[in-house]
């Protein structure tokens, strides 16, 4: 479901004249439908993302509206598992060493899945700063998996993945998803922990499973009980 520049507002908690702003500075991706603009809901998370702007708590919700239940992102990662000293001295070496470490069935293409991933950071970078990547595809891939998992692998030596920040990437959190949907929620959910200070810090000094586990509990709380209430939109300087 593609969305509106009123829709855009509330789950960035800006103004919609920010929202119109920065669609004329080209900095943030919008489509012209029958004279209004829409945007992509995956695209407008990997945006917000990358520019560390706060996403509503609404946004949950709504991705979370569908049919069927999801897993928490603690319930994927520990499906995904924690890796660490993953080798690579660039960009495809890296994503190659991913993709043979994921856990997927059998039947799964991983060179599908490699060029896939190859040719989405060819695109752009999923490099979102702080050292940390989220490699996945723009428009996701559904793959015969039974659940959502998330991998998320600490390389032995850091890597340029062209950053905007500059600096190089040393972790990396990995999406595979039976559905857009899935995708998009563990998206949102990543997007989310990576906000706060202690989770980061642990990601980026690559803490013990145990200690990254403990924080992703403690945050998976913290999310259930906040409150879907937006804010007062601010105009955004």
């Amino acid at each position: 479901m593609q969305i509106t520049v009123r829709d855009v507002a509330e789950l960035l908690n800006v103004s919609e004249k920010s929202v119109y702003r920065w669609i004329t500075e080209g900095s943030l991706p919008a489509y012209r439908v029958s004279g209004q603009y829409r945007f992509n809901r995956a695209e407008l998370l990997e945006w917000a993302t990358a520019k560390k702007i706060n996403v509503s708590p609404k946004i949950f919700q709504e991705l979370e509206g569908g049919v069927g239940s999801l897993p928490d992102l603690l319930e994927a990662l520990q499906s995904g598992g924690i890796h660490y000293r993953l080798g690579g001295k660039d960009k495809e070496s890296v994503l190659r060493g991913i993709v043979e470490i994921l856990r997927l069935p059998e039947e799964v293409d991983r060179e599908f899945l490699f060029q896939v991933l190859l040719a989405r950071e060819a695109l752009e970078s999923t490099a979102i700063g702080d050292g940390i990547a989220i490699p996945h595809v723009r428009n996701p891939i559904v793959l015969h998996v039974p659940k959502p998992t998330v991998t998320l692998c600490f390389l032995e030596k850091p890597v340029d993945f062209g950053a905007l920040d500059g600096q190089p990437v040393q972790a990396l959190f990995s999406l595979i998803s039976p559905t857009v949907r899935a995708h998009l929620h563990l998206l949102s959910r990543i997007a989310y922990v990576l906000r706060d200070a202690e989770f980061k810090a642990a990601i980026q000094r690559q803490a013990s499973r145990e200690e990254i586990i403990d924080a992703l509990r403690r945050l998976n709380d913290n999310l259930k009980k906040n409150s879907a209430a937006p804010a007062k939109a601010e105009e955004v300087p």
